[in-house]
């Protein structure tokens, strides 16, 4: 662990200082683009009018295949626009650290668009250690590339061990802007009896007891998310970084959607 004093001290020469406080942005909605896609990303100019967060994603939905062209559409996208001037944030959700992309997607969003770009979204975090080499890594990128304006970063936990991890992951370092859950991956890694991306569970249920008369028991649909969510956010918090809550699969249904994220933030 770093002490205080050399907390917020930059992690190569050359490189910016880290914000000691996060930058004040509508942040309420992220926009995820696959940019290996030449018609969706043609659109970017048009649609950075009206979002808050323009994401160039890398990640999951992209084809193995199409990792190069999606890592050169996000740089395309960095000129696309002028998002530091109008204010819109530029992210990108990069491949996962134990995947054979995650230096060259890191390596050339930084050196080619690290002047537009705010946050590099990290998934599967598992522990402090995952932020701390990509922290390293970053800044020693931001120095060669000589930016003025450190990158920061947001983690998505999706695996047990970066649940259960997630308060020393919120306070890894200066850079962290916030944390998501992905609940479709942690699911999966918990061995959870589900296949919905976020929302409730048909079995996860709560039953009345037994009725005198045998009649039917009441009851009800229960979100099995309560308690991860929660944490996250706890933890967040404690950090001075923002909570957000990850994917509604079912799109179709707004009512389900809209209770959903109502219920992660009351």
């Amino acid at each position: 662990m770093k002490t205080p004093r050399d907390f917020f001290k930059p992690l190569a020469i050359g490189a910016p200082a880290p914000m000691r406080d996060l930058p004040v942005r509508l942040e309420r909605m992220i926009h995820f683009v696959p940019p290996h896609l030449d018609k969706v990303r043609a659109k970017v100019p048009n649609m950075a009018e009206g979002v808050d967060v323009m994401l160039a994603n890398l990640e999951d939905a992209i084809p193995a295949d199409a990792k190069d062209a999606a890592r050169a559409g996000a740089i395309e996208m960095a000129s696309m626009y002028d998002w530091q001037g109008k204010g819109t944030g530029f992210w990108s959700r990069v491949n996962p650290l134990n995947s054979p992309w995650f230096q060259e997607d890191v390596s050339e969003l930084v050196l080619k668009a690290g002047h537009q770009l705010d946050v590099i979204m990290l998934p599967k975090v598992e522990g402090p250690w995952d932020i701390h080499f990509a922290d390293q890594y970053v800044a020693q990128l931001e120095a060669k590339a000589g930016l003025t304006r450190p990158i920061l970063f947001h983690a998505i936990l999706e695996t047990a061990q970066g649940m259960a991890r997630v308060e020393e992951i919120a306070l890894a370092s200066p850079r962290m802007q916030g944390i998501s859950l992905g609940p479709a991956d942690l699911a999966a890694d918990r061995k959870m009896k589900t296949t919905r991306v976020g929302g409730g569970h048909p079995f996860y249920r709560v039953i009345d007891d037994p009725n005198e008369d045998g009649s039917p028991r009441a009851n009800a649909q229960q979100d099995p998310w309560h308690y991860t969510i929660a944490r996250m956010v706890d933890a967040c918090r404690m950090a001075g970084i923002n909570a957000f809550y990850g994917p509604f699969g079912d799109i179709s249904d707004l009512e389900a959607c809209e209770q959903q994220f109502r219920n992660a933030f009351l």
